[in-house]
C-alpha cells in the first residue's frame, strides 16, 4: 500500500466535499434538491432505513411463525450484524423515528431506553451516534455555535412564499449569536450570510452531545445550555449574545443527538430543560438571553431501578408525559444469543480453540435464568420453543402456543436474569485459564459455576442458578454429546439415517395403502415388516395402538411435501427424525461404550476408536478437547 497516495486521495476527497458560499448559493442547492433539508428525526430515520429493510412474512418463514405467530417482522440491515434477538424492540425504535420524521407527537418526545444491565441499551445508542458520524454533512450557518439550518435567516413574513417555491416547511428561528451577526455584520442582508458544510463528530462535540450523570451537589445547567463568559462581562451588557458560550449538550447536539446516560441518576430539577426542549423545541439561553430553537433527538437510557423510582414520584409527571419508553430486554432466542457471544469473542485477541457446543451451553444457561417458570412446560422445553424448535412427544409434534407462554410469563420476562456481559466474562476466564489453548463445554460450565458462586445475589437465587448448571444443563449436554459421539462412530451416519428413513417410508406407505413391498434383491413381493417399523417407532414412545395413526401421519406429510415440491430427507418430519437418530444411537451404544471405556483395545477396536476421533476432529474438535470430551463420556454416558 502506498500510504502517501492513500492520505492524499482522502485529503482531496474531503476538500471536494467541502462547501462555502452564501445563503443565496444554498437556496439554489435547495431548489434543485429539496431532500437536503431535513429535521433531526427524519435524518436519523433515513440513516437507519437506507441500508435496507427485510420483511419477514410468517406465511413464508416457518421459523418466524413459530417465534412471533402471525406478526410480520421487519429486519433492518443497519442493526443486522450487531444486535440479535431483539427484533421487536428494534421495530419499536424505528417506528419512533418514523413517526417523529412525520412530525407526529414523537418528534416532541424523549426516546427512553430501559432494561436490565448488559441488554444492549448503550450499544444501541452508540450505533446511532456512530451512524451520524459517518452520515452526510449538513449545511449550516458559518460560525454558528448551534450549527443551525440556514433557512432560519428567512423572515417570518416571507416564509410562506419560500416554502411554496422550495416545496418544504420551514421550522425554527435564528439563535441570538447569528441574529446579532446578521444585524451588525451583514446589516440585515441575510442573502449574504455565509453558509458551510458541517459534519458530525462525537470527539469534537459536533452535532452529538452527551450528558453523563452529574454530582447531585453540583448540578450546573451550563452542561446542558452553555454559560456566560465572565471574562467578557465587563465589555458587553448582560443580554449581549457576545458573552454567551453556547457549548452545552443541547447546543452542540442541535440537528443531531443529545444522549443522557443513566438519566434518572440526576435530580429532577436538572432535567427541566427537557420540558421545553421537547414540546416547545426550545432551550433557555444562559444568562438573560431569549429562548433558543432546538432540533435534535433526545435519547436517554437507564436501568429499571432508576426508572421505577422516578415514575413512582407523581411530581415528575411533566417529564414522564414527554417520554416514549422502549424496553430493551435480554435476548430470549438461543440461536441469536450465540451470535452475540461469537460477535464479542470475534473482537477479542483470544486465539484459543473453542470446542463445538461450548457457546451453546453458555447461551443456554443465560436464557434459562431469564425465563419465567411455566405451568405448561419445563424451562428447557420453553427455551426450545422460544428458539423456534419442534417439540416431539410420544411420536407427535407437541403443539404449544408460544403466545400463551408469553402471556403466562407476563411483561417481566427477559428483564431479569444473567447478563450477556456475565457470560462473556466467564468465557474469558475459561480462555485465560486454559493451559492447552482450548476450551470446551465442561471448562466453560466450571468457569460459570465459579462466577455464580462469587456473584452477589440472594442465596436462593444462587442455588437456582447452580441447579440449572449442574442438573438441567449437564443432562442436556450429555444428550448432545451422546448423539455427537454416535455420529462420529458411525462413519456414514447421514447415509445410514437416510437409509433407515427411506426403508421406513417404504414399509409405512405399503402398510397404509395395504400393498406389498418388492424385495430389491430377489424381486419377491413381501408384506410390510411390522417388526422393523416398531423398532423405530418405539424409540419415541409410540404404543402399538398408536402405530397405525403415526404411519398414516408420516405418509400424509410426505405426500404434502412432494406436492409442494420440497426436498425430502430424514430430517423432513421431526418425530421420525428423532426416532431414526435414537435408533442409530441405540444400535451403537454398546460398541461406543467398549471403545471409549477400554483402556486396552484390540487392533479392530483401536482402528474404530481412531476413526471416531478423526471424524470428531473433522466436526470441529482438536486433539485436546477430543481427549477431554471422550474421557468425560466414558465416565458419564451409557451408565448401566
Amino acid at each position: 500500500m502506498n500510504f502517501k497516495e492513500l492520505i492524499e486521495k482522502d485529503r482531496e476527497r474531503r476538500k471536494s466535499d467541502k462547501f462555502e458560499g452564501t445563503f443565496l448559493d444554498y437556496l439554489e442547492i435547495l431548489k434543485n434538491n429539496p431532500e437536503v433539508y431535513k429535521l433531526a428525526h427524519e435524518r436519523m430515520h433515513e440513516i437507519i432505513t437506507r441500508e435496507g429493510v427485510e420483511v419477514l412474512d410468517p406465511e413464508e418463514n416457518i421459523r418466524i411463525r413459530k417465534i412471533y405467530g402471525n406478526q410480520v417482522i421487519k429486519s433492518y440491515k443497519f442493526f443486522k450484524n450487531d444486535f440479535f434477538g431483539i427484533d421487536k424492540t428494534l421495530m419499536k425504535l424505528v417506528n419512533y423515528f418514523y413517526s417523529a420524521s412525520m412530525k407526529g407527537e414523537e418528534s416532541r418526545q424523549v426516546l427512553y431506553l430501559v432494561g436490565p444491565v448488559g441488554s444492549g441499551k448503550s450499544s444501541l445508542v452508540e450505533s446511532l451516534k456512530k451512524a451520524l458520524e459517518t452520515s452526510e454533512s449538513v449545511y449550516g450557518l458559518k460560525g454558528c455555535p448551534m450549527r443551525e439550518e440556514p433557512l432560519h435567516l428567512i423572515p417570518k413574513h416571507l416564509r410562506k412564499e419560500f416554502e411554496e417555491e422550495l416545496g418544504i416547511k420551514i421550522e425554527g428561528d435564528l439563535c441570538p449569536v447569528c441574529r446579532y451577526k446578521l444585524l451588525h455584520e451583514y446589516n440585515g442582508e441575510y442573502e449574504k450570510f455565509p453558509v458551510e458544510k458541517v459534519d458530525f463528530s462525537i470527539r469534537s462535540r459536533k452535532g452529538i452531545g452527551v450528558v453523563p450523570p452529574v454530582d447531585p451537589n453540583n448540578q450546573d445547567t451550563s452542561v446542558l445550555i452553555g454559560s456566560v463568559d465572565i471574562s467578557k462581562m465587563d465589555l458587553y451588557a448582560e443580554d449581549d449574545p457576545r458573552i454567551f458560550a453556547l457549548n452545552g449538550a443541547f447546543n452542540v447536539g442541535n440537528r443531531g443527538l443529545v444522549e443522557f446516560i443513566e438519566v434518572f441518576k440526576n435530580d429532577v430539577e436538572y432535567l427541566h430543560t427537557i420540558i421545553t426542549a421537547t414540546q416547545e423545541k426550545s432551550i433557555p439561553s444562559p444568562g438573560k438571553g431569549s429562548m433558543i430553537y432546538f432540533d435534535g433527538v433526545i435519547l436517554a437510557h437507564s436501568n429499571e431501578a432508576e426508572w421505577t423510582k422516578f415514575k413512582s414520584d407523581h411530581t415528575n409527571e411533566a417529564i414522564l408525559d414527554r417520554i416514549v419508553k422502549i424496553e430493551v430486554p435480554y435476548c430470549m432466542e438461543l440461536n441469536e444469543e450465540k451470535k452475540i457471544y461469537k460477535k464479542i469473542l470475534g473482537k477479542s485477541n483470544f486465539a484459543a480453540h473453542i470446542a463445538p457446543h461450548t457457546i451453546d451451553i453458555a447461551a443456554m444457561f443465560a436464557i434459562l435464568t431469564r425465563l419465567q417458570p411455566s405451568n405448561k412446560v419445563d424451562l428447557l422445553t420453553k427455551l426450545k420453543i422460544y428458539n423456534g424448535e419442534e417439540i416431539v412427544e410420544k411420536g407427535t409434534t407437541k403443539k404449544i402456543d408460544i403466545t400463551e407462554l408469553r402471556e403466562e410469563a407476563g411483561l417481566r420476562e427477559g428483564m431479569s436474569g444473567i447478563s450477556t456481559r456475565f457470560i462473556v466474562k466467564a468465557i474469558d476466564n475459561a480462555l485465560s485459564e486454559s493451559k492447552e489453548g482450548c476450551i470446551n463445554p465442561l471448562s466453560v460450565m466450571e468457569s460459570i459455576i465459579k462466577s455464580v458462586k462469587d456473584l452477589d445475589i440472594a442465596d436462593d437465587e444462587r442455588k437456582k442458578y447452580l441447579a440449572l448448571l449442574q442438573d438441567t444443563i449437564r443432562k442436556e449436554y450429555n444428550k448432545i454429546l451422546e448423539k455427537e459421539i454416535t455420529k462420529a462412530f458411525i462413519q456414514s451416519f447421514r447415509e445410514q439415517a437416510e437409509s433407515l428413513f427411506n426403508n421406513y417410508l417404504d414399509h409405512a406407505e405399503a402398510f397404509v395403502n395395504k400393498t406389498k413391498i418388492k424385495d430389491k434383491a430377489t424381486g419377491e413381493q413381501l408384506e410390510p415388516d411390522e417388526k422393523f417399523m416398531r423398532s423405530i417407532e418405539e424409540q419415541i414412545g409410540i404404543s402399538d395402538s398408536s402405530a397405525k395413526g403415526f404411519r398414516s401421519d408420516v405418509t400424509s406429510y410426505m405426500f404434502y411435501l412432494v406436492r409442494k415440491g420440497a426436498k425430502i430427507d430424514y430430517t423432513s418430519y421431526e418425530p421420525l427424525k428423532e426416532a431414526v437418530e435414537k435408533k442409530l444411537t441405540y444400535s451403537v451404544r454398546e460398541m461406543s461404550r467398549i471403545i471409549t471405556k477400554s483402556r486396552v483395545r484390540d487392533k479392530e477396536q483401536n482402528q474404530k476408536y481412531n476413526a471416531m476421533v478423526e471424524e470428531m476432529k473433522r466436526n470441529g474438535y482438536c486433539d485436546e478437547c477430543c481427549d477431554v470430551i471422550l474421557k468425560y463420556a466414558a465416565n458419564n454416558l451409557w451408565k448401566d
